[in-house]
């Protein structure tokens, strides 16, 4: 799947909220004297120089995931790369700055101010009077118009990935003069700042043949830095080169080739000296790492390997290997002589072959940051057990997501804290963390709410060949070894969640019931809380007794788990990782399946889901692993709803009333009989929330906005649909005189300042966040709607 960058909106969010008076949230951080957005969790690393230090010329060879389909970045099938294209080539209005927030580009745009809210909102955009198409022609109100009207949904015959925004103006038409555009809206559009970034020209607006077909794989006229000069398929690769009517800085490289390679073949194309720039994979950017890294004068080797741990010594071998090979090579065993001899030849080859690779990469450096995209636990509450809210806030309030993100980011140096927020990311002006409204960790918590539910221990499991077992009677491993025929014929699944009032959990409110979904009996409802209330008592009572030390007099010892003449003094600690007994409700086992992509690239994503599996393992919830092709995870898997539990990726965006609002709109019956989720792919969502969203859409006042917007994203929480774990890595590997590029973290890149650093010249690299355990090249430096995304 692609990775997902800052780019236009049509590539951040095309395809991958009102509050009850009875139901309180909890009080926002917004309300006290600390700003809750907080600062971004990490820096560009982009090795930036100013544009004098930067020598005129030369080319970038730029790797990217694919050549893309179209260069219309409003067409359903445009991607990351289209993004990079458009940054490039076409005028923005606005771009991205350091906190993923929304600034003027003077380059365009003078000014850009609300004039009128009454009796209809208005908006004049001052254009910059150089800016001009390369055909010569001003940019003015005719593109602002034609884009409107593609853009606006009103003409099916325009092939279009969506409308939002467009579809709330009016009218469009010129200022007080030719370098003014007036924009009048229909209805209070607080995003408008989104609009026409990028802008093309009208020349594929203007009709729906030119806009369908016109950009896709050519654009003749453009109005940034650079053009585009060829896209060519067979090669692989889009040709960017200066464009001579540009009238901001000029751009300092002569030529970008973004060239399609796959990533498990970056790392051979940067040693053949192919590459430039690519972002690359934890494994490769440790081999970069270590390539760079202090070497031994007399064998070459490296002193210190990735994270700083010892290298090892010539070919790989410890000292005591070599002396063992010696002696057997020099030894009275001809045949074992023989045979290491030349085994130490091919080792000395090899050893050759790879100093040579080192050698090769130890002229490129890791550059990282943090995506403006973070990669969330996705619970299906379409049917089954997820389809009960209680379930899905036991799986939720099980996941230490501490734990998650340092498994994640603390080998790469980078800072592990989980994402608070399911609409912005740290740093950004709606941020702030409403986790609150879930809960924290509790594992206890998490199987009161599961019993609450019906699911019970050692309850009876239904077998169609070995008739009823009890559900603790069975090994789980990892939940791989489950019992996959529970899961088999999700048709079979009777626990539908109604739809009554909102039924949404808040932190504080565990009493109320979540859903009515639970398909158990009014008396196994009872047993269970029964149940969970005695197992409540004794724990308290047990806890009392380990504390004071006492047992009953029969000698048993009376801490939880104890046995006759077999107890640990007081004060020892139960033993880690400990699992429950497996849940069971009318004959079913608690069995999720847990749908992850199988590529080279998705070995982060395996590593959390496995962490996940043991959690959830804890609290008696089985799970199923369940490993697909790279190319239909999304689109098989996903977006048909076929999983239980999934980990992908959502971007951040500058506008989550209008971006993030398809995400977690409450899904609504189609004219057919079938679900139109949008974007929601977990099929959870409220009334309450898309009311929310809607209030922060049309407010022109910015601090309501994110109010409203805080309390959406604690409903959201509280749904337990989608949980919000790390922020995702951004590795990039660039040569270490390449300047102004590589892991860009929220800002937009600007291209015309890339370039190679002039003779004796260095870049600024961010220092080392505190705590890290950052690899010596990373730091030692001086001082884009898309589809959600499989990667890490």
């Amino acid at each position: 799947m692609s990775h997902v960058g800052v780019g236009p909106r049509a590539v951040m969010r095309s395809v991958a909220f009102l509050t009850a008076g009875v139901l309180a949230v909890p009080a926002l951080a917004g309300c006290t004297s600390e700003d809750p957005s907080g600062k971004p969790l990490a820096e560009q690393d982009v090795a930036a120089a100013a544009r004098a230090r930067i020598a005129d010329g030369g080319t970038l060879r730029w790797a990217v995931d694919s050549v893309p389909d179209t260069l219309n970045a409003f067409q359903s099938d445009a991607d990351a790369t289209t993004t990079r294209v458009a940054q490039a080539v076409l005028p923005s209005m606005y771009r991205m700055d350091e906190t993923g927030s929304p600034v003027r580009n003077p380059d365009y745009l003078e000014s850009a101010e609300v004039v009128d809210t009454e009796p209809k909102q208005v908006v004049v955009y001052k254009l910059n009077q150089q800016a001009v198409w390369s055909d010569g022609r001003e940019i003015g109100a005719a593109d602002f118009a034609a884009q409107w009207r593609a853009l606006s949904g009103k003409d099916s015959a325009y092939w279009t990935a969506r409308n939002a925004g467009y579809d709330r103006i009016q009218k469009i038409e010129r200022g007080a003069n030719d370098l003014e555009v007036k924009v009048t809206f229909s209805r209070p559009y607080a995003d408008w700042k989104a609009l026409f970034s990028p802008l093309y020209p009208k020349d594929v607006m203007g009709t729906p043949d030119a806009f369908n077909d016109g950009a896709r794989r050519s654009l003749k006229v453009t109005a940034g830095p650079f053009a585009v000069k060829k896209v060519d398929t067979k090669s692989d690769q889009v040709v960017l080169t200066g464009n001579p009517r540009w009238w901001g800085e000029p751009a300092k490289l002569d030529k970008i080739v973004l060239r399609a390679v796959p990533r498990d073949e970056r790392v051979s194309e940067l040693v053949a000296g192919e590459l430039d720039l690519a972002e690359i994979d934890p494994e490769t950017a440790d081999e970069v790492t270590l390539a760079g890294a202090p070497r031994d004068p007399a064998t070459g080797t490296p002193l210190m390997g990735p994270e700083g741990s010892p290298a090892p010594g010539p070919q790989g071998r410890s000292a005591a290997e070599a002396l063992r090979s010696w002696a057997v090579a020099n030894g009275s065993d001809e045949d074992a002589a023989e045979e290491e001899i030349l085994a130490r030849e091919e080792r000395r080859e090899a050893a050759a072959k790879e100093r040579r690779r080192q050698k090769a990469l130890s002229g490129f450096e890791v550059r990282k940051s943090l995506e403006p995209a973070y990669t969330q636990l996705a619970l299906n509450g379409s049917d089954g057990p997820l389809a009960d809210e209680r379930v899905r806030r036991a799986v939720a309030r099980a996941l230490d997501r501490e734990k998650l993100a340092e498994a994640v980011l603390k080998p790469l140096g980078l800072p592990a804290e989980p994402v608070g927020s399911h609409l912005a990311l740290s740093g950004q002006p709606a941020y702030a963390d409403g986790s609150g409204a879930l809960g924290q960790q509790n594992a206890k918590e998490a199987r009161a709410l599961l019993a609450d539910a019906g699911w019970v221990s050692g309850g009876p499991v239904k077998k169609s060949d070995e008739g009823e077992k009890a559900a603790g009677a069975e090994k789980d491993e990892k939940g791989d070894k489950g019992d996959k025929g529970d899961k088999a014929d999700k048709a079979d699944q009777d626990e539908k969640k109604s739809d009554g009032d909102d039924g949404t959990y808040i932190v504080g409110e565990d009493n109320k019931n979540g859903g009515s979904g639970d398909g158990g009996n009014d008396d196994a409802k009872d047993d269970a809380k029964d149940d969970a209330k005695d197992d409540a008592k004794d724990d308290a009572k047990d806890d009392a007794d380990r504390e004071s030390g006492e047992q009953l007099s029969s000698g048993k010892n009376t801490a939880q788990g104890g046995a006759p003449g077999a107890y640990a003094p007081k004060g020892t600690a139960a033993p880690a990782g400990s699992a429950a007994a497996p849940l069971a409700k009318d004959g079913k086992a608690l069995t999720l399946r847990f749908v992850l992509p199988s590529g080279p690239g998705s070995e982060a994503l395996r590593t959390v889901a496995d962490r996940i599996t043991d959690m959830l393992k804890e609290i008696g919830i089985g799970t199923e692993i369940t490993k697909v092709p790279d190319e239909s995870y999304f689109k098989d898997h996903i977006a048909a709803g076929d999983y239980d539990l999934a980990l992908y990726s959502w971007p951040a965006s500058a506008f989550p009333a209008t971006d993030a609002r398809p995400i977690y709109a409450k899904p609504v019956p189609a004219a057919d009989g079938s679900l139109n989720v949008a974007q929601n792919y977990t099929r959870v969502g409220t009334d309450q929330v898309d009311q929310l969203f809607d209030r922060a859409m049309t407010t022109l006042d910015q601090k309501e906005a994110r109010d409203l917007l805080r309390k959406a994203d604690s409903r959201i929480w509280a749904a337990a649909g989608s949980i919000p774990l790390y922020q995702r890595p951004q590795l990039t590997v660039a040569r270490e005189n390449l300047a102004n590029a590589g892991a860009f973290g929220f800002e937009t890149p600007v291209y015309e300042d890339m370039g190679y650093l002039k003779k004796g010249a260095q870049g600024s690299r961010p220092s080392a966040p505190a705590g890290s355990s950052a690899s010596p090249s990373a730091s030692s430096s001086p001082s884009s709607s898309s589809e959600p995304s499989s990667g890490s």
